[in-house]
């Protein structure tokens, strides 16, 4: 009886482990983020990731404000779309800047997988 009340107390005596960020994008808000003509490439980027150069040059740096807090998020798309997802999303006055990303890969060439060779066949 002993052993369970200590094995009890060992239990209680854990430190709980943080909890993690939760995403401010959720599922469904992602899946509606295809309907505005946009591809959401980083959510809530930080430091190295802002400044990645194997992005295309089309990406955009979005810096926006939610509960007093500044997020960073790579995004591709036309600028007034962009503008209408996050002003839809999160309201007047949560757009801070809206930079465009230090990638260096052509948007049309980026993602892109060369096809695989066939192997000749030996006659």
């Amino acid at each position: 009886m002993t052993e369970k009340v200590e094995t009890e107390k060992k239990l209680a005596e854990k430190p709980k482990k943080p909890e993690t960020e939760k995403s401010i994008w959720s599922s469904e808000d992602k899946k509606l983020i295809s309907s505005y003509g946009c591809q959401l490439l980083v959510e809530d980027a930080k430091g190295k990731q802002l400044v990645e150069k194997k992005l295309p040059t089309d990406t955009m740096i979005i810096t926006y404000k939610v509960k007093d807090k500044v997020h960073h998020d790579l995004v591709r798309g036309p600028q007034v779309k962009i503008f209408d997802l996050y002003y839809d999303k999160f309201g007047k006055g949560s757009l801070q800047s809206f930079e465009y990303g230090m990638g260096t890969i052509n948007p049309t060439t980026w993602g892109y997988q060369a096809p695989q060779k066939k192997r000749k066949r030996k006659l």
